[in-house]
C-alpha cells in the first residue's frame, strides 16, 4: 500500500472545537465512514496478497489407453517438439517442477515420471502435456478474462466512494469562505459560554425569578417590569391624569436588591465581556447578510445521498457476479493447445461477505442522508427564534437571527441547547447595559466623583460626566450636588435615588437621552428648576420635559424642524405652568406657534438661529407678558413689526442680523417699558432722527455696524447710562453728549475719532470710557472730572503722554487702565503709585 490507513483516516478529521456543529448524525455518518475506509482497505491488501485464480483445461472426449489413462486427442499440431520426437508431449520432455502447481498436477507428473520396466502406473490423474510456465500463463490469462471486473476493482472503488463520501462529510468546514464565518463562530461561542458574565447573568435571571415567586407565594405585590403612569392605581397627586392624557411611559424597575447568589466581576472579566458584547454584534451583522454556510451543507447532504445511491444501483448487480467457478476462453490456442478452461478464484466468499458488508454499510449511510434532509426541510433552518430563552429569562429583548447565523445556532442546539442560552446573553442590549451599569459603577465610585465637582461662577457646586457608557449611582449620594451635567451618556438612566439630592436644581443633557423612573420623575417634576436639553433631532428630546410643572428655565439646543416638512416638531407645553425663561438656538423659518402656550407666565424668550432666516413672526403677537426677547442670527433685514404689540417688552436684542435700516424705531415709542436696546453686529448705516423718542432707553448698542455718525437727537435720550458705538467708522464726537448726566458706560473703540470733546467729561457719572484704537493724538485734562471712573481704554492711539490730572481718578486702577506701557510710565511717580495701589483699598471707605 502506499499509504496507511491513518493518512486516509486524516480526511476525515476535524478541529476539536468545531465539534459543536456536528449532530449526532455527522458523527455517526464519521463513524460509519472509518469502518467502511477500514473494509475497503482491508479488502485491497487481501486482494494483493492473497487474490489468485487456478486453472485447468477442460479436455475434448478421447479414447482410454489400456495402461488406465485417459489419452486425450490434443489439438493438431499440438504436443509437437521443436525438431526432436514429434510424437512426445510437451510434459514429457519437462523437468520435473512442481512448486506452485495444483496436487493433482503434481500427481500426474509425478506418476508420469515414475513409469518404468515392470511398474504399472496408477490412474490417478488426466494426462494434460502443459508444463509449469504454461499454467502460470494460463492462471494470468484467466485472472483479466474470466473474472468479472467488479471483483478484481472492489477494494480500490470502495476506497474511492469512502474518501469522497469522507470529504463530502466535512466540506463546509474546509471551504475558504465558510471556514472562516465557523471558526469565528466558534471562536465567540466558546468564550461567550465560559464568560462570567454569562453565569452572572443567568444566576441573576434565577434571582429574580425566585425573588418574584417569593412575592407570589407571600401575597406581597410585585411590580411589572415596565409600568405607564396611564394603568389605573390611583395617585394622591394630579400628575396620573395629566401623564395619561400625554400618553408618556416611564420605566419603573424595582431597586436592585443585593442577593448572595449573585457575583461581582473584576475590571479584567468586565472588559472582555465588553468585546465579546461587540465581537458578537459585529459577527452578526456580518453573517445574517448571507446563507452560504447553510446552502453548502444542504449542497454536501445531496451528493452524499445522491451518491449513496450510484453507489447501491450498480453494486447491488454485481454482488451475484462473483462465483467461485468460472470457465475460461482465452485465445490462447496456439500455445497450450487447450481452448477452454475451468477456473477456481480462492477470494470470491471472501469478496462477496465484505461487499454485502459495504452495501449494508452504505444503506445505513444512505438512510442517515435522507434523514438529515428530511432535518434540513422540514422546517425553515435560516430563522432562530429565542422565544424559549427569553421566556425563561429576564432578557425578553434577545432578537431572532436570520440565514447563517440562525442555520449555525440550529446545528449548535443538536450539539447542547446550553450554549446557544447562553450564546443569547450577548445578543441582549439588556444584558449589555446591565455588564455596563456593573463596570461603571465598579470604576465610578463616590470617592472619584467627589473629586470632579466643582464651583462654577455662579458659586454652584457642579459636576460634568462626558462619554460614559452610563451614569454612576454613587452619582445619586452626592447631596449637596446644585448642577448635574451629563454629556454624551448613551444609556443614562435616572432612578428613584435622585430623591436624595435634594439640593438639585438643574440638570444638563448634552446628546444624552436620559430615561427617567416614575419615582424619578415625581421628584424633578416638583423640584428642577433648570433643564438644558442638547440634541440633533427633535426627536431625541424626552417626552418627560414637556411635564415639569415646576420648571423656570428650559434651554433647546438643536434642530427642531422634522426632517419631512420643516415643520416644528416641539409637543404641547402647556404643562409648564411656571416656565419663564424658553432658550431655542435651532434653524427656524418661524417661531413655533405652540409657544403661545406659555403666553400667561413666559418673560424671555431667546431664538438663536444658524443662519436661517427667520421668515414668520406671528406668533409673538400673542406674548402678551414678554419682557425680554432676543432673536440673533435669524437674517432678519428690518425689525420686526409683531415686535411693536409686545407692551411689556423691556430688552429687544437683535445681534448678528443682516438689518441695514432702523426707521421703524419710531415704533419703540409706544414701548414704553423698553429700556435696552440691542442693534449690535448688524450692516446699520444711519440713527434715524426718530430715536429721541424712545425716551426710556436707558441702555443702546450699537457696536459693529457702518454708523460714519451720530444724530444730534440722540443725545436727548436723558435716562441713557449705557452706549455702546464701537467697531464703526465714527470720526467725530458730538458735543451734546454733555447733555447725558446720567451715562455711566461710554464705547466708542475701534472707529476714526481724532478729537475727544471737553463736553464728554461733564458726564461726571462715568464708570467705563473706552477710547481705544482712535486717532486720538490728545488726551483733555478735564478727565479729571470723572471722579467715579473705574474702567478706560485708551490704547491704540496717538497720545505721546497722559495728562497728570488722570491721577485725580481716584478709583481707576492699573489692571483696569488699559494703555500702553511707555505712556502710563510717562506719568509722575506719585500718579503711577496710586494707579497701581490694590483696588480694595478704596473700596473700604464704600465707594
Amino acid at each position: 500500500m502506499m499509504f496507511t490507513l491513518t493518512e486516509v483516516a486524516a480526511l476525515n478529521d476535524i478541529q476539536p472545537t468545531y465539534r459543536i456543529l456536528k449532530p449526532w448524525w455527522d458523527v455517526f455518518m464519521d463513524y460509519l465512514g472509518v469502518v467502511m475506509l477500514m473494509l475497503a482497505i482491508f479488502s485491497g491488501t487481501m486482494q494483493l496478497t492473497k487474490d489468485q485464480v487456478v486453472c485447468l483445461p477442460i479436455l475434448e472426449p478421447a479414447s482410454e489407453d489400456p495402461s488406465g489413462f485417459t489419452t486425450p486427442h490434443p489439438a493438431e499440431g499440438s504436443g509437437s517438439g521443436s525438431g526432436n520426437g514429434g510424437s512426445r508431449g510437451t510434459l514429457a520432455a519437462a523437468p520435473l517442477v512442481t512448486k506452485d502447481l495444483p496436487d493433482s498436477v503434481v500427481h500426474q507428473i509425478h506418476f508420469t515420471h515414475s513409469g518404468g520396466v515392470g511398474q504399472q502406473p496408477l490412474p490417478t490423474g488426466v494426462r494434460t502435456n502443459l508444463d509449469f510456465q504454461q499454467y502460470v500463463f494460463v492462471n494470468q490469462m484467466c485472472y483479466h478474462v474470466a473474472l468479472p471486473w467488479y471483483s478484481k476493482y472492489f477494494p480500490y472503488l470502495a476506497l474511492i466512494h469512502t474518501i469522497v463520501l469522507m470529504v463530502s462529510s466535512n466540506f463546509w468546514f474546509k471551504y475558504p469562505k465558510t471556514c472562516s464565518k465557523i471558526e469565528h463562530f466558534v471562536g465567540i461561542l466558546g468564550k461567550c459560554f465560559e464568560s462570567p458574565w454569562t453565569t452572572k447573568a443567568l444566576s441573576e435571571t434565577a434571582c429574580e425569578d425566585s425573588e418574584e415567586n417569593k412575592q407570589r407565594l407571600t401575597g406581597a405585590p410585585f411590580l411589572p417590569k415596565h409600568i405607564s403612569t396611564s394603568s389605573e392605581e390611583g395617585s394622591p397627586n394630579q400628575s396620573t391624569p395629566m401623564l395619561a392624557k400625554s400618553g408618556v411611559k416611564f420605566t419603573a424597575d424595582k431597586p436592585v436588591i443585593e442577593v448572595p447568589c449573585m457575583t461581582i466581576l473584576d475590571n479584567k472579566d468586565g472588559e472582555q465581556a465588553k468585546a465579546l458584547f461587540e465581537k458578537v454584534r459585529k459577527f452578526r451583522t456580518h453573517v445574517e447578510d448571507s446563507d452560504l454556510i447553510y446552502k453548502l451543507y444542504v449542497a454536501q447532504t445531496v451528493i452524499k445521498t445522491v451518491k449513496f445511491i450510484l453507489i447501491l444501483c450498480y453494486t447491488m448487480t454485481f454482488v451475484a457476479a462473483i462465483d467461485f467457478d468460472h470457465v475460461c476462453e482465452p485465445d490462447i490456442k496456439h500455445l497450450t493447445g487447450y481452448t477452454k478452461f475451468q477456473c477456481t478464484h480462492n477470494m470470491a466468499f471472501m469478496l462477496r461477505k465484505l461487499l454485502v458488508s459495504y452495501i449494508s454499510l452504505v444503506c445505513i449511510y444512505g438512510l442517515i442522508c435522507i434523514y438529515t434532509l428530511f432535518w434540513l426541510f422540514r422546517r425553515p433552518l435560516k430563522e432562530y427564534s429565542f422565544e424559549k430563552v427569553r421566556e425563561e429569562s429576564s432578557f425578553s429583548d434577545i432578537p431572532d437571527v436570520k440565514n447563517d447565523f440562525a442555520f449555525l445556532l440550529h446545528m449548535v442546539d443538536q450539539y447542547d441547547q446550553l450554549y446557544s442560552k447562553r450564546f443569547g446573553v450577548f445578543l441582549s442590549e439588556v444584558s449589555e447595559n446591565k455588564l455596563r451599569e456593573i463596570s461603571l459603577n465598579h470604576e465610578w465610585t463616590f470617592e472619584k466623583l467627589r473629586q470632579h465637582v466643582t464651583r462654577n461662577a455662579q458659586d454652584k457646586l457642579e459636576l460634568h460626566l462626558f462619554m460614559l457608557s452610563g451614569l454612576p449611582d454613587a452619582v445619586f449620594d452626592l447631596t449637596d450636588l446644585e448642577i448635574l451635567k451629563l454629556e454624551l451618556i448613551p444609556e443614562a438612566r435616572i432612578t428613584a435615588k435622585i430623591s436624595q439630592m435634594i439640593n438639585i436644581q438643574e440638570l444638563h443633557f448634552y446628546h444624552c437621552p436620559a430615561k427617567v423612573e416614575q419615582t424619578a420623575f415625581s421628584f424633578l417634576r416638583d423640584h428642577l428648576r433648570c433643564l438644558h436639553v442638547k440634541f440633533t433631532d427633535v426627536a431625541e428630546i424626552p417626552t418627560w420635559v414637556y411635564l415639569l410643572k415646576s420648571l423656570r428655565e428650559l434651554y433647546l439646543v438643536g434642530n427642531l424642524n422634522s426632517e419631512n416638512n420643516k415643520m416644528i416638531g416641539l409637543e404641547s407645553l402647556r404643562d409648564l405652568r411656571h416656565l419663564k425663561i424658553l432658550h431655542l438656538k435651532s434653524n427656524l423659518t418661524k417661531v413655533p406657534t405652540n409657544i403661545t402656550d406659555l403666553s400667561p407666565h413666559l418673560i424671555k424668550l431667546v431664538v438663536h438661529n444658524d443662519g436661517t432666516k427667520l421668515l414668520v413672526l406671528n406668533s409673538l403677537k400673542k406674548m402678551m407678558n414678554l419682557a425680554e426677547l432676543e432673536l440673533h442670527n435669524c437674517e432678519l433685514e428690518r425689525i420686526p413689526h409683531a415686535i411693536f404689540s409686545l407692551t411689556n417688552l423691556q430688552e429687544l436684542d437683535l445681534k448678528s442680523n443682516n438689518i441695514r435700516t432702523i426707521e421703524e424705531v419710531i415704533s419703540f415709542q409706544h414701548l414704553k417699558r423698553l429700556i435696552c436696546l440691542k442693534l449690535w453686529h448688524n450692516k446699520i448705516i444711519t440713527i434715524p432722527l426718530s430715536i429721541s423718542h424712545v425716551k426710556n432707553l436707558e441702555s443702546l448698542y450699537l457696536s459693529h455696524n457702518k454708523l460714519e455718525s451720530l444724530p444730534v437727537p440722540l443725545f436727548n435720550l436723558l435716562k441713557l447710562r449705557y452706549l455702546d458705538i464701537s467697531h464703526n467708522s465714527i470720526v467725530v464726537i458730538p458735543l451734546e453728549i454733555g447733555f447725558m448726566q446720567n451715562l455711566q458706560h461710554f464705547a466708542i473703540t475701534g472707529n476714526k475719532v481724532e478729537v475727544v470733546p471737553k463736553q464728554l467729561f461733564k458726564c461726571t457719572k462715568l464708570r467705563t470710557l473706552c477710547l481705544g484704537h482712535n486717532c486720538i493724538a490728545v488726551l483733555p485734562e478735564k478727565i479729571s472730572n470723572l471722579v467715579q471712573l473705574t474702567n478706560l481704554e485708551l490704547k491704540g492711539n496717538c497720545l505721546d503722554r497722559l495728562p497728570p490730572q488722570l491721577g485725580q481718578c481716584h478709583l481707576l486702577r492699573r489692571n483696569c487702565l488699559v494703555v500702553e506701557d511707555h505712556l502710563f510710565d510717562s506719568l509722575p511717580l506719585e500718579i503711577k503709585e496710586s494707579i497701581n495701589q490694590e483696588a480694595n483699598v478704596p473700596f473700604a471707605n464704600g465707594v
